[in-house]
């Protein structure tokens, strides 16, 4: 920041020993000092503010960047749907128009639509994959937790007194 020596400062502080004297000089030694320590403090928060705010504006342009190009990629994904679909309605309405299908309870329709009852009869019932939801499969082996000691089952507060209660002599 300055350009200030050794001996630049020597001089300072003979002519600062002068001025000031040697009983007040330790005082104001330590008032600059927690001086220019507080305005480093607010020179470096200007900084970091400045930072800040040159990466929001970054971070805006960077958004509306993405948000056009989703937009556009939304724009020809649309495009080529509908072109897809007229070319399909356009094929599907030929094919249908010049062959005619019989059509049975037991097979689909040209239209992709199957009828409910062979629908049905395919369809296997839904079984939920953990059946034994309450067993607990752990990765640390039941020997190694019985020897080590960790217990296995809950107890009760109550339960475990009862359990470790000195019996009664009869």
């Amino acid at each position: 920041m300055f350009d200030i020596g050794l001996s630049k400062m020597a001089l300072i502080g003979v002519v600062a020993l002068v001025v000031i004297g040697p009983e007040k000089l330790p005082k104001v030694a330590r008032t600059v000092g927690t001086l220019l320590g507080k305005a480093q403090r607010y020179v470096n928060d200007v900084k970091a503010e400045v930072n800040r705010s040159m990466e929001l504006d970054e971070l805006r342009k960077m958004k509306d960047n993405v948000e056009s190009a989703a937009r556009d990629v939304e724009q020809s994904v649309q495009t080529s749907a509908r072109d897809f679909e007229k070319d399909w309605n356009e094929t599907t309405g030929s094919i249908t128009g010049s062959t005619s299908f019989s059509s049975s309870s037991s097979e689909s329709n040209w239209d992709g639509d199957v009828s409910s009852s062979s629908y049905s009869s395919v369809t296997p019932a839904y079984n939920h994959p953990r059946k034994n939801w309450r067993v607990k499969r752990g990765a640390v082996p039941q020997w190694y937790k019985s020897r080590s000691g960790v217990r296995t089952k809950a107890q009760s507060g109550a339960a475990r007194v009862a359990r470790f209660r000195p019996k009664k002599p009869i």
